[in-house]
């Protein structure tokens, strides 16, 4: 009997130690509304679109503000979701890649339906989390192409312009200029569908962070243009280099 009573009780423990260290991941994913509670958040406060490489591929952007950590992705079950119902949004352990050697980041994700998604940080004790995106790689796939029209009257501030697309499906439109080793000198977003390099007289949001220098002669650089729209979604993304003559 002794030995019995012993047995029961070293039972008992164990399944008191199992049930007392269960974490949060044995509950399941965790929601968007559940890391949003009892914190100081900033929604809008991460910048973050999502173009599709393919019917098969996605990659969601951001752009990593200096001092952010905890970098986390979130979706919806489906796009019927409501955009900011947060309690549907699971929590999806995700690596990031470098983009820009490192100057945005971006996951890589192969959804078997659209969806919306959300991207946090956290920075200096805030919560930051981005608009909701809507993933459209089947109803909206992005078209990737270089046609962009380059006019290098003032040689070293060439200016770049491209179609706007229809009425109403882009709502403002970022650019990247780069060097030979893809590390960013500029990252602008205009309304307008053009850009001069550096004049920021139609730049309505600017992440670049230093002085961009002076572009030389002779060297080759890349410019990157992702037409936006509302909800987030990369229509179209123009990939070209150009020489300094």
């Amino acid at each position: 009997m002794h030995l019995l009573r012993l047995f029961r009780f070293f039972a008992f423990s164990l399944l008191f130690l199992s049930i007392g260290c269960q974490s949060d991941d044995d509950n399941g994913p965790i929601t968007l509304a559940s890391l949003l509670q009892n914190q100081q958040t900033e929604e809008g406060g991460v910048i973050a679109c999502a173009a599709s490489a393919d019917l098969n591929q996605v990659f969601v952007f951001y752009y990593p503000e200096a001092g952010a950590d905890n970098i986390r992705y979130f979706e919806s079950p489906d796009a019927s979701t409501a955009p900011k119902d947060w309690d549907s949004y699971s929590e999806v352990i995700l690596e990031t890649e470098p983009v820009f050697n490192g100057y945005l980041g971006r996951f890589v994700i192969s959804p078997a339906q659209e969806k919306w998604v959300v991207v946090t940080f956290e920075k200096e004790g805030v919560l930051h989390f981005s608009n909701p995106i809507r993933l459209k790689q089947n109803s909206q796939p992005t078209v990737w192409h270089d046609q962009v029209s380059l006019d290098k009257n003032q040689a070293t501030m060439p200016r770049f312009e491209w179609a706007p697309g229809p009425d109403g499906l882009n709502a403002i439109f970022f650019q990247v200029v780069t060097n030979a080793q893809n590390d960013l000198l500029s990252g602008t977003y205009t309304y307008d569908s053009f850009f001069r390099y550096y004049d920021t007289s139609n730049v309505v949001l600017n992440v670049t962070t230093q002085s961009p220098p002076q572009l030389q002669f002779g060297n080759t650089y890349g410019f990157t243009l992702m037409a936006v729209s509302l909800d987030n979604w990369v229509n179209t993304v123009i990939e070209k280099e150009f020489t300094i003559p």
